[in-house]
């Protein structure tokens, strides 16, 4: 067994090697908690959710996703709604562990927040002065990104290009616009916690540093997150504590989500076209979500439309639909396994087009199947397909009845389809093609089979 990551840093995929035999550290840079998480936001939650199961697989996994609870967005919001910003946070805290879970995130072992972590920030900011790496200036302190040689080499960027081609104002307390604040003064009414600059408040970069080195130790085995925090966050965060720690590489592998985007425009406020995930699972069910966002590989851009959910939607009806009438002790299904084929393809850099093939060959097999046996063996590898990939979670009858917030209800249904099957013994064709439309204009799909009659909401 060997699992491939692609590395940010060095740009292609290599054998994944732990720093420490049969353990695995992962820190996923989790969300600020001033709004409700949009569908992009979700990405990296299902995508790295899904690498924790893969880890898991073979090693003990501690995978941190922390909370940014402390923010300049979470202080406008408080302005503008004039809450509480600890109302605000308890708030979107519960909502994006709930939005989550529902397209079948698992938590994390540790959901640090920042907050409670402050003497270690600002321990770490101590240190970096103490050894030249950062600077106090008029309440703030900033890190000298000119004193780090290294800087720029997770993004690809060259740091004299970035200064010749700057056209930010230099604040008046800063020795180089590229320099980042670690730590900035509080007035009266912001958030602030006492330090040896004054009343103030961190900046977004030395929490995720400082979380990162008390739970999971100098060096972590991977940092995931979107490809939209490589720079400059991750480089600040690499920056800060591969020169805290006197060299000692912050990650071993960085790996990073590509880009989500809706309908070919990048989603934002300004445009009106964010999706809430919140908003979206009143209406479609967690696991199609969750299937969207693993149908692309996920270094690759994911356009993001009403055709994407439609098919993740019909392809979950295929998985469910070959389950159907298939009756497994819970036994069988612990013991099952998933095919050879999906593991492989998920250790390889987590290749989930290849998977989810996989799991449409395993399905078609079934479908085909006649022999009890061999359909019960093909249904529990299936079921251990979805469990690893975190699909597949429903009852089949249940998947397909929708629960009873259609038009007519499951009992309804079947009922009706009770009378049409009495119809068709009475050789009443007119009255069971009447049950038949009457079900399609409800949005019920109907399929016949030498098994019975089962049926669908369309």
């Amino acid at each position: 067994m060997t699992i491939y990551l692609h590395d940010t840093l060095q740009g292609r995929k290599l054998a994944f090697e732990p720093l420490k035999e049969g353990e695995v550290t992962m820190y996923l840079c989790g969300p600020t908690v001033y709004n409700f998480a949009h569908i992009g936001n979700a990405r990296p939650a299902v995508v790295f959710d899904l690498l924790a199961r893969v880890l898991r697989r073979h090693y003990k996994l501690t995978f941190a996703r922390n909370i940014t609870d402390v923010d300049d967005k979470i202080n406008q919001e408080s302005v503008a709604t004039g809450k509480p910003i600890d109302a605000i946070t308890a708030q979107y805290i519960k909502a994006y562990n709930d939005d989550m879970g529902a397209l079948g995130v698992q938590p994390p072992d540790i959901e640090p927040r920042a907050t409670q972590h402050i003497d270690e920030m600002i321990a770490m900011i101590k240190t970096l002065i103490d050894k030249g790496f950062a600077y106090e200036a008029e309440g703030h302190v900033l890190f000298d990104v000119g004193s780090n040689p290294d800087y720029g080499s997770l993004s690809k960027r060259d740091l004299r290009e970035m200064i010749a081609g700057a056209r930010v104002e230099i604040a008046p307390y800063k020795r180089s616009a590229q320099d980042f604040v670690m730590w900035k003064p509080s007035t009266p009414e912001l958030p602030g916690w006492d330090s040896p600059w004054g009343r103030g408040r961190p900046g977004w970069h030395i929490e995720c540093s400082a979380m990162s080195e008390k739970h999971l130790g100098n060096t972590i085995d991977i940092h995931a997150g979107g490809q939209d925090l490589v720079f400059p966050h991750h480089e600040n965060e690499m920056a800060q504590s591969t020169c805290a720690h006197d060299g000692a590489p912050f990650a071993r592998y960085w790996v990073h989500n590509g880009f989500l985007s809706l309908d070919s425009t990048k989603m934002s406020k300004s445009l009106g076209n964010v999706l809430l995930v919140h908003n979206m699972i009143k209406d479609i069910p967690g696991e199609v979500l969750r299937l969207a966002l693993l149908s692309a590989h996920y270094r690759q851009p994911l356009d993001w439309s009403d055709e994407t959910v439609e098919s993740a939607k019909k392809m979950l009806d295929r998985f469910y639909g070959a389950l159907r009438g298939i009756e497994l002790t819970d036994a069988e299904r612990s013991a099952a396994e998933p095919p050879d084929a999906l593991v492989e393809a998920l250790e390889d850099d987590l290749n989930t087009p290849k998977a989810l093939a996989e799991m449409f060959n395993v399905a078609r097999r079934l479908n085909k199947a006649t022999a009890d046996a061999e359909r019960k063996a093909l249904a529990r590898e299936l079921l251990a397909a979805g469990e690893l990939m975190g699909l597949i979670q429903s009852d089949p009858e249940a998947w397909f009845s929708g629960g009873d917030d259609g038009e007519l209800s499951a009992a309804d249904i079947e009922a009706l389809l009770k009378q049409r099957v009495e119809a068709r013994a009475n050789r009443d064709f007119a009255a069971a093609d009447a049950i038949r439309d009457q079900l399609v204009d409800a949005g019920i799909q109907i399929e016949d089979s030498a098994d019975g009659t089962r049926w669908r909401r369309s």
